[in-house]
């Protein structure tokens, strides 16, 4: 199924609508669907069942340009612009959605911050090897006593008289944290500021002080590998600072409204898998001599997943659109990114649910894959910001109280 649409927000008046994609993002979506279909579709059942980071895969799809989509050319990157990376985002969740975790870390929450707010030097050190695909990134904020309120992390960042930083402490469920080469760390440099006292730094994981922990037995996505790491005494170069000392908070929050916009792009390739197998399942499964696609109750269902599945689209695509007007200097796009995680991510877990329950018995088992949509579609509600810490950030915003 390939969607062509391209909403316009209905408030920019005047504006034309378009919802043709341009012939870059339709190239950037069959490059993406024909690596998904002929590499990781036929290789995630074995990557589900042991865990394996697929590297191979993960090569393949950097050497194509898809682990850094919206980066430009002259750092390695394919130059392409959001909407092309949702529509890449869903093909390669659709054949597997622990492959999109490790594209959506490495396009959104590591390459993209860098790009804001690196230097020149960094942005050649750091994002060429991980658009080319030749090394892995990862993003480390969360903490195991700070999750959502990641003003509360307590790894800290203590500056020396010759401008270097001491890093000691932990962070908690690190995508990609066992294979990771570099990372973007947020650590508390100024306690007593709060927020303001959070900087961001470049780390090398091949020095000394770094340590990493067990890999997460995860209930899905277990083909993207997950950690925690520790810092003991690590030194940061003062040329390793991310931005400007006490800017972490405002480069994490502004890196996590472009992830969300990732997460609900892997969240409606979960749900599209899952609603294509179901489409093909009702058609040649008899129940009482008909096809059970015939049955009033199963065709309601039918209606359902199909109308949520289109909305999420929809409205991940007006994210997206407008995260390419904010890079123009227009509008934030913080409640639209938001809006589309929330809606995505629970369309997800309740099409995949339905799924299962209309395939019955066989939705249940390991020999068909409904069973990993379902798993896989419950993370898409936790990380990146809550379902929850969604719904927040829309209502203040659309409040305006705090």
């Amino acid at each position: 199924m390939r969607v062509s649409i391209l909403p316009i927000p209905i408030q920019a008046e005047d504006a034309p609508v378009d919802f043709r994609f341009t012939e870059e993002q339709l190239m950037i979506q069959d490059v993406a669907r024909r690596i998904a279909q002929e590499k990781i579709a036929p290789s995630a059942e074995h990557h589900d069942r042991t865990g394996e980071f697929p590297l191979d895969n993960i090569r393949t799809l950097g050497e194509n340009g898809l682990m850094g989509i919206e980066v430009p050319t002259e750092y390695g990157g394919a130059g392409m612009d959001p909407i092309s990376y949702v529509l890449a985002m869903i093909e390669i969740a659709h054949a597997d959605a622990a492959h999109s975790t490790i594209v959506s870390v490495n396009n959104s929450l590591f390459c993209n911050g860098i790009l804001k707010f690196g230097t020149e030097a960094q942005k050649q050190l750091y994002v060429r090897a991980i658009a080319e695909g030749r090394e892995i990134g990862a993003f480390a904020l969360t903490e195991p006593q700070s999750g959502s309120d990641a003003t509360a992390m307590r790894c800290k960042a203590v500056k020396q008289a010759d401008g270097t930083y001491v890093v000691n402490g932990k962070k908690s469920w690190i995508t990609s944290g066992p294979v990771a080469k570099y990372i973007v760390l947020f650590a508390m440099t100024d306690p007593d500021k709060g927020a303001r006292g959070i900087t961001a730094f470049m780390i090398d994981t091949a020095r000394d002080g770094f340590h990493r922990g067990k890999t997460e037995p995860k209930l899905g996505i277990r083909a993207s590998a997950t950690c925690e790491i520790e810092f003991t005494d690590y030194v940061v170069q003062a040329d390793e600072v991310l931005g400007q000392e006490g800017e972490g908070f405002k480069i994490a929050m502004g890196v996590l409204d472009a992830g969300r916009i990732g997460i609900a792009s892997q969240a409606i390739g979960i749900a599209r898998a899952a609603y294509e197998a179901t489409i093909a399942y009702v058609k040649d499964r008899k129940a009482f001599g008909a096809p059970i696609g015939t049955f009033q109750m199963t065709q309601a269902k039918i209606a359902d997943m199909k109308c949520k599945l289109d909305a999420a689209t929809l409205l991940t695509l007006r994210a997206a659109w407008q995260k390419g007007e904010s890079e123009n200097g227009g509008a934030r796009f913080s409640n639209e990114a938001a809006i589309a995680k929330l809606v995505a991510s629970e369309a997800a877990m309740w099409i995949t649910h339905q799924a299962v329950q209309i395939h019955g018995g066989m939705g249940y088992s390991k020999e068909m894959p409904l069973e990993r949509y379902f798993r896989d579609a419950k993370i898409t509600e936790i990380y990146e910001g809550t379902s929850e810490i969604q719904r927040l950030v829309i209502a203040r915003n659309e409040t305006g109280l705090r």
